[in-house]
């Protein structure tokens, strides 16, 4: 069993990013220029629903795991379709067409082996296709319809166990230079998953809770070229990172200022504590809570950056890899250049992103000017 361990020592050394509560002196955040575009161009016998997931291949293909094509009864209708487009926005093919494992789309990756990974929340699995389509490995199991217990889950405080090699509302998947992939379960399990190139379980690590080293939804994970494993803590409103083997290794926080009557997406306008967001009874709408990650690939220098969503005030946040804020873009609204949650982020380059939004069923492709 992998576990966190100095979680003491990381925590007196975690980062807070941007401007604290209450700090003396506010670190200048620039806003970042970009232009952006409506990225999809489907068919005219295709809709898109809620844009859950998004990912590159090598070759420009771009994957859309999306919560369209939804079949069955109103409530608890299967809502997951993984389709291809090319580099233009054009469909090129449906995969997996009434796959067994649709469900309720989450998240889609692509390995370096060009294999299109999906992360499907409703049926508990995390499938791995071939680049020609093919499912080639299955983790996890779906509840059966025979099953005493199928039924939407439920969301006790404290979670009931967790089990190897099944999950409870998974969210997401990444890699190491080794190719062992970290999963990240999710809205129930409070885990992070790892599992070996074929296929064995290796173990987890995390539990329910607040301190360092546990979880509050993981809803976004990623990896670094340093192998070190970022997890967006969401319901704790912070980035976790650790090492391969979950030994905690810093704690970054999101702590930019807004405007109190910046737009919201969709809800009621969250209110900020006066002591700052992490006084809120719950976080995941506060302004930094880390809805979704991506890192860039090195460039030239050998240099990553990552990029952070918020659902509101509906900001990307670019920051360095030890959690300095480097620049922030965005905000709420159904306009181009606005954004209702962005679920996924693609980020191919430092100045090219692709962001899957749910609110406005749509993928925006930004092109930054910093």
């Amino acid at each position: 069993m992998l576990r966190a361990i100095g979680l003491c020592a990381a925590l007196l050394a975690s980062v807070s990013a941007g401007v604290s509560a209450g700090a003396s002196a506010a670190q200048e955040v620039p806003e970042i220029r970009f232009d952006a575009v409506d990225f999809l161009k489907p068919p005219a016998d295709l809709h898109m629903g809620e844009v859950a997931g998004v990912a590159l291949g090598k070759a420009g293909q771009v994957y859309v795991f999306q919560r369209g094509n939804t079949q069955g009864p109103a409530y608890a209708a299967a809502a997951a379709q993984l389709l291809e487009f090319d580099a233009n926005g054009r469909l090129v093919r449906e995969i997996g067409h009434n796959l067994y494992a649709w469900s309720y789309a989450h998240a889609t990756r692509v390995d370096a082996g060009g294999n299109i990974w999906v992360a499907d929340k409703g049926s508990n699995m995390v499938v791995k296709f071939a680049p020609s389509g093919r499912v080639a490995m299955v983790f996890g199991r779906k509840p059966e319809a025979s099953d005493e217990n199928a039924r939407p889950l439920e969301h006790p405080k404290p979670p009931l166990p967790a089990v190897d090699g099944q999950f409870r509302e998974v969210t997401d998947m990444a890699w190491d230079s080794q190719g062992n992939t970290y999963i990240s379960d999710g809205y129930i399990n409070s885990r992070v998953a790892k599992v070996a190139p074929d296929g064995r379980w290796l173990g987890s690590w995390g539990s329910f809770g607040s301190a360092p080293g546990q979880f509050n939804t993981l809803h976004s994970i990623a990896v670094d070229a340093r192998d070190e494993v970022y997890v967006a803590d969401r319901g704790n409103r912070r980035i976790q990172v650790f090492d391969t083997a979950g030994t905690l290794l810093r704690i970054i926080q999101i702590n930019v200022p807004s405007p109190a009557d910046a737009p919201v997406a969709i809800g009621n306008r969250p209110v900020v504590p006066p002591a700052g967001p992490d006084a809120a009874a719950t976080k995941t709408m506060m302004p930094g809570a880390p809805w979704a990650l991506c890192i860039t690939p090195r460039d030239k220098a050998g240099n990553q950056v990552l990029y952070v969503a918020d659902a509101w005030p509906g900001r990307i946040y670019k920051l360095s890899l030890d959690g300095k804020v480097l620049g922030w873009l965005g905000g709420s609204g159904k306009q181009i250049k606005q954004f209702g949650w962005i679920h996924e982020i693609a980020c191919p380059s430092e100045n090219e992103l692709y962001v899957a939004e749910l609110l406005n069923w749509r993928l925006q492709k930004l092109t930054l000017r910093p």
